[in-house]
């Protein structure tokens, strides 16, 4: 039986990583899996997922398959980069792909914004989801972490427009003792 699947976690937590090693799985299974990214992720390359450990796969838009040209019918699995992104619009289309296809669509993404607030695509996965799973990573003082903490010149930004992209020059995981503290390391 498919399942939507939502695997969330802080940043840096190997999210990317591991939607391309369920892909490699695939693959080293004889199935076919398909990777999708939101087209607002345009830090990488536009045809590629790229992981912080260097692993990266090719993939399509989930705007694609959206608009009808991917066929995933052809497909085992859909594997979906970055679902934070995804409007509610889109996570339905997943649930409709995982109902009456009966493929299973595995999302990762983060859980909320830099200010503890949800992403639409990861409210609608919250609420939707057949699997939810936490991929966890620490706080530089050893405690989980569950915070995405913007930084910008050496400090917690608190204010802001929801999406900015970036990578480890613009969010850090932090605890949320941390994150309130607005303490990026050792004082």
């Amino acid at each position: 039986m498919a399942k939507l699947y939502f695997r969330y976690g802080a940043m840096g937590s190997s999210k990317t990583a591991n939607a391309i090693m369920v892909w490699y799985n695939y693959c080293e299974c004889g199935q076919k899996a398909l990777i999708v990214k939101p087209k607002l992720d345009n830090r990488d390359a536009k045809d590629a997922v790229w992981s912080r450990a260097g692993l990266n796969a090719k993939c399509y838009f989930v705007e694609d398959l959206m608009e009808g040209k991917l066929d995933v019918s052809d497909y085992d699995c859909i594997i979906v980069d970055e679902a934070q992104f995804c409007t509610k619009e889109q996570i339905e289309k997943f649930v409709e792909i995982v109902d009456f296809l009966e493929i299973p669509v595995i999302c990762y993404g983060l859980r909320a914004d830099f200010k503890g607030e949800l992403f639409e695509g990861s409210q609608w996965l919250l609420a939707w989801a057949d699997s939810i799973e936490e991929i966890k990573t620490v706080c530089w003082c050893g405690k989980k972490a569950i915070w995405n903490a913007r930084i910008a010149d050496g400090k917690v930004v608190k204010e802001g427009e929801q999406i900015m992209l970036g990578k480890n020059e613009s969010y850090c995981a932090l605890c949320r003792k941390h994150w309130s503290l607005g303490q990026l390391g050792p004082q």
